[in-house]
């Protein structure tokens, strides 16, 4: 700036930065556009789900099933069975343990159902004989009771009614169980092809898919695989506790905690509860306050002795982030997304480390020695 006379002189050039947006703004600007695209993207994929789960449901159930069995098909492929050949053997043995599987659930659940309702109203009745002689007002507790019990009718309903929904959406089960078996053998038979197939298409460098898609595969083979050798021995250990407490409906109760597992946290104590209502109102409170015991032992001190023997780095996160995401996938996506949500998480967080490592590794070699 110089000054001619009583008239100042502005030097144009040092304006160039006054009226810049600065450097902060501007990236604080393109992190919330980021953020408004995925919150798009997120809704049209929700949308996009809801009018092909015709297709998208079976073809997701047979893509983790081939996830964890494809290694012993390619084990088959390389002791000299043909790789159609092995694939069409895994699907049998799979189609024989999801029949057996399903009939020993099916079984246990409906065809105990009218006990185990006996059983939950009797375990009502004790909560609220308990509440009344701590001093609680007998209206009171048993408005309580009343209040309980219409939402647990109700919670049931709604999981009835969202099943039904879910079967009428796919048009029937045949068509289910037949569209995810014809997708379990060609994912099984042509896994490689597939995959090579995408690895060429994700529109990145090769290494870098590669590396996405080893991790994906990696983070679901190595948690089904785990979380069914978890569940599979915390279903043993209730049973055989619930035996020797002589609680009832126990082929109920193993059921039940054999399928919670596969929703990390939820499942296994929504099914401990469970457990411990029925051996209340079944059994009575010795036997109640035993199943606490071994809820407690079996989802505490022995899940952890076991689960970093079945699935030992499969996720690699913090339970509460494990929690979070577990809550977060199934408000958005429903029971698909309680069970993905986990695996595919620490598959997001895997390949972020990889690819830092990668950076970390190309800086250390081109730098000046």
């Amino acid at each position: 700036m110089t000054s001619s006379g009583d008239q100042e002189q502005i030097d144009t050039s040092e304006l160039s930065g006054v009226f810049a947006v600065p450097d902060w703004l501007r990236g604080a600007g393109a992190t919330a556009w980021l953020l408004v695209g995925l919150a798009l993207l997120l809704v049209g994929l929700i949308w996009l789900l809801s009018l092909t789960n015709v297709i998208v449901l079976p073809v997701l159930a047979a893509g983790i099933v081939a996830a964890v069995a494809s290694p012993l098909v390619f084990w088959m492929h390389g002791h000299g069975v043909p790789r159609a050949l092995g694939a069409a053997l895994m699907m049998l043995a799979i189609v024989l343990v999801g029949v057996g599987m399903t009939l020993a659930v099916v079984g246990g659940i409906v065809g105990e159902t009218s006990s185990a309702e006996s059983s939950l109203s009797s375990a009502e009745d004790k909560i609220t004989g308990w509440a009344e002689d701590l001093g609680v007002d007998p209206g009171t507790a048993e408005n309580a009771k009343n209040q309980a019990s219409s939402a647990t009718t109700a919670s049931a309903e709604a999981l009835l009614n969202g099943v039904t929904r879910g079967l009428g959406a796919l048009s029937s089960t045949v068509f289910f169980l037949a569209m995810a078996t014809l997708s379990l053998f060609f994912l099984l038979k042509d896994g490689p092809t597939i995959r090579a197939w995408t690895d060429r298409h994700l529109g990145l460098p090769r290494d870098v898919a590669q590396t996405i898609t080893q991790r994906v595969l990696g983070a679901l083979r190595g948690y089904f695989l785990g979380t069914t050798i978890v569940a599979a021995f915390n279903a043993v250990v209730v049973t055989i506790g619930a035996w020797v407490l002589g609680v009832p409906l126990i082929g109920t109760i193993a059921a039940v905690t054999f399928i919670g597992a596969y929703i990390p946290y939820i499942g296994a104590w929504s099914a401990g509860v469970f457990a411990v209502l029925i051996a209340l109102g079944g059994a009575g409170t010795d036997a109640a306050v035993g199943m606490i015991v071994l809820q407690l032992f079996a989802n505490g001190v022995l899940q952890q002795l076991v689960q970093p023997f079945a699935m030992g780095t499969a996720l690699g996160l913090h339970p509460l982030a494990v929690l979070v995401v577990t809550i977060a996938g199934g408000a958005l996506f429903g029971t698909i997304g309680l069970i993905l949500a986990a695996p595919l998480t620490s598959a997001v967080v895997k390949i972020s480390a990889d690819f830092a490592r990668a950076k970390a590794d190309a800086r250390t070699a081109t730098a000046p020695a």
